[in-house]
């Protein structure tokens, strides 16, 4: 094991990196609230979970078509002013969602069209936001910077998901997608402080560049680099059936057995050790450290598995826990390998493709297992979706691209 360096909370020492790390903490806390509000609301409002699975999946959708052109903006546009723009857009959507579920005037079809505005709007963020990392703070405090990122979004999920069960159990799911709002509303006011120097114009343009070969430039740069491509395959996979199973069956499950206050704590003991996982890759260091990220996602398939033959509150909590380690000690190792490794100006594209890859799936997944469930059982689709998690993961970690990359020198 490597020791840690006594510097390791450097980066708070760098201004744009606190105001970074004050806005996406603010913008999830209460973000965390919203999918299980959400889930909640549609199931008081039609009781199916086919119903759920649409609603979650037109957001999915919305955020796989508008990716790629997210990460074309966020590679063209000053990457903290895109952050603000999607901040206070998200905060208009979502609070539209919210009075339409307070005053009960909410339907599918509405929240079908808000969720996909809302998913557009994240596709534009999320290349921005991890692309912005390497603006905020030198190469050499990259790792802690990534894993102090993940500790505030972790803590602010575990706070957001316990208080927003009780909310929603207490209030009823629209105040809890109204405190979601605020938090976004909240979040564009921080990342207006970034205030970052501007980017030069790279040498030699004397003509605007096509979109077509900006996404270009951005596919080479992705392909180039096998060990990148392999693992974004295994999360098509991975996430089409975690994600399923969990945001869609996880909510049908609670309400058939445990019920809605605590399938609040089981969604933030996932958050809990997301935040030990990202504590434990501050302190271990492997050489080979995306290779062990990528093979520790099996443990991804224990709360699903759980979730078909254990539906109790103690062996989910505990499976969640341990999954959300697995989960934060590869995203860790993962960003740091994109940051050290990708050139700057094109990042937030290779990001963007990243992103497309690893969730291209999941609409189907989340639109699939309502109606399989339905037609075979809820425990059945379970474990298929626990069986997909162990076959994709194997066949990614017995790859020797992914087994031998390190930081700052990949080998194709």
């Amino acid at each position: 094991m490597t020791t840690v360096p006594t510097d390791r909370l450097g980066p708070l020492r760098y201004a744009p990196f606190r105001w970074l790390l004050a806005a996406r903490t603010t913008s999830i806390l209460g973000n965390a609230v919203a999918p299980i509000a959400l889930a909640f609301a549609v199931l008081d409002l039609t009781g199916s979970a086919a119903d759920l699975g649409l609603v979650v999946a037109s957001r999915s959708i919305a955020n796989v078509a508008v990716l790629l052109f997210g990460g074309v903006v966020a590679d063209r546009l000053p990457r903290d002013v895109v952050l603000v723009g999607t901040s206070a857009a998200a905060a208009v959507t979502q609070g539209i969602v919210a009075a339409l579920v307070v005053s009960g005037s909410a339907s599918i079809p509405s929240l079908v069209v808000l969720s996909v505005l809302n998913g557009a709007v994240a596709a534009v963020s999320l290349p921005a936001a991890g692309a912005l990392v390497p603006d905020t703070v030198p190469a050499s405090a990259l790792r802690p910077a990534n894993a102090l990122l993940r500790l505030g979004l972790n803590g602010g999920s575990i706070l957001g998901a316990s208080a927003g069960a009780g909310l929603v159990a207490l209030v009823g799911p629209g105040w809890g997608l109204a405190v979601d709002a605020a938090g976004f509303a909240v979040a564009a006011v921080l990342f207006t402080r970034l205030r970052l120097p501007r980017r030069p114009a790279a040498t030699g343009d004397t003509e605007p560049r096509s979109i077509t070969a900006d996404l270009r430039e951005g596919w080479q740069e992705f392909v180039s680099r096998r060990w990148v491509w392999i693992v974004v395959v295994q999360f098509t996979v991975l996430n089409a059936a975690f994600v399923g199973a969990t945001a869609v069956l996880g909510p049908v499950v609670a309400d058939a057995s445990f019920g809605r206050a605590a399938w609040g704590l089981v969604v933030a003991a996932l958050s809990v050790g997301l935040a030990v996982g990202a504590v434990l890759a501050l302190r271990w260091r492997p050489r080979h450290a995306l290779g062990t990220g990528v093979a520790l996602m099996v443990v991804a398939a224990v709360p699903v598995t759980a979730l078909a033959l254990v539906p109790s509150v103690p062996a989910l909590v505990v499976s969640f826990a341990f999954a959300g380690v697995a989960i934060e000690v590869f995203s860790i190792a993962w960003d740091q390998s994109l940051q050290t490794n990708v050139p700057r100006d094109v990042l937030a594209r290779v990001y963007s493709y990243d992103a497309v890859g690893s969730v291209v799936a999941v609409p189907f997944g989340e639109a699939l297992v309502g109606p399989l469930a339905h037609a075979v059982g809820t425990t059945p689709t379970l474990l298929g979706c626990a069986v997909l998690i162990v076959v994709a993961t194997i066949a990614a970690a017995a790859t020797p691209a992914v087994r031998r990359v390190t930081v700052g020198a990949t080998e194709a």
